[in-house]
């Protein structure tokens, strides 16, 4: 692999739920003149999964009470409070803020919930335009924070078509030494290079990301990103 291209898939517009969300995306990349082709990653936000799946539920904003009671009824455990910020563990095993719960580009009295299984929403997107004759991955992304460090980025939370974790261990690198211990989470540097052109403002919920290596196409879940907790040095 020399070269990747990625760019936004435009003109998707609001998404309510019950929508086909692989032809919808797959219609607006025809008509943005950037149709989907064999071999790309299409990665689509959380927001507009969720909002398909109907997974919205009403909430008042400014009810901090209520929030953080959501919070806890979509966490399996609650990892650390500081003040109004709660990180939790989510049933799917994610590690983040607020249980992945989002109040932003959702109507007024609304919150978005995660998908109940991002990795089958991506296989069933990735079915959906198999159906059109497209052999495509797919990644379903959300912002996370990362721990020890500024700022947030884009992971994957569904994988479908895709190896999630590339597992280097046993092969040589440069100088010719075997490597150890090196697993890549190629899932989530898909997922946070799309977001380079989605934006958080700019109204582009889905990109594509063309040129990957053949390789890197196969049997993959975001499951197989989440540690194991006998591996967890931090639990």
């Amino acid at each position: 692999m020399t070269e990747l291209r990625i760019f936004p898939v435009a003109g998707i517009g609001e998404i309510r739920p019950d929508d086909d969300l692989a032809q919808i995306i797959a219609d607006a990349a025809e008509q943005a003149a950037t149709p989907l082709a064999d071999g790309d990653c299409l990665v689509v936000t959380q927001k507009i999964v969720s909002k398909a799946e109907g997974r919205l539920v009403a909430v008042d904003h400014d009810d901090l009470g209520a929030r953080a009671a959501l919070v806890e009824a979509e966490s399996a455990r609650i990892v650390r409070r500081r003040g109004d910020l709660i990180i939790s563990e989510t049933r799917h095993g994610f590690v983040c803020a607020n249980a992945g719960i989002d109040l932003s580009n959702v109507e007024l009295g609304y919150a978005a919930l995660l998908p109940l299984d991002p990795d089958f929403s991506a296989h069933r997107i990735r079915q959906r335009l198999g159906q059109r004759g497209l052999r495509v991955a797919v990644i379903i992304s959300d912002t996370f924070g990362r721990p020890w460090r500024t700022g947030v980025t884009d992971v994957a939370i569904g994988v479908s078509g895709l190896v999630a974790v590339l597992d280097l261990r046993g092969t040589a690198d440069a100088q010719g030494r075997i490597l150890q211990v090196t697993e890549v989470c190629l899932a989530d540097e898909v997922a946070s290079a799309a977001e380079l052109v989605m934006g958080k403002a700019l109204g582009h919920p889905a990109a594509v990301v063309r040129g990957l290596d053949p390789s890197f196409f196969g049997d993959g879940r975001a499951a197989d990103i989440v540690r194991p907790p006998a591996e967890d040095l931090f639990r």
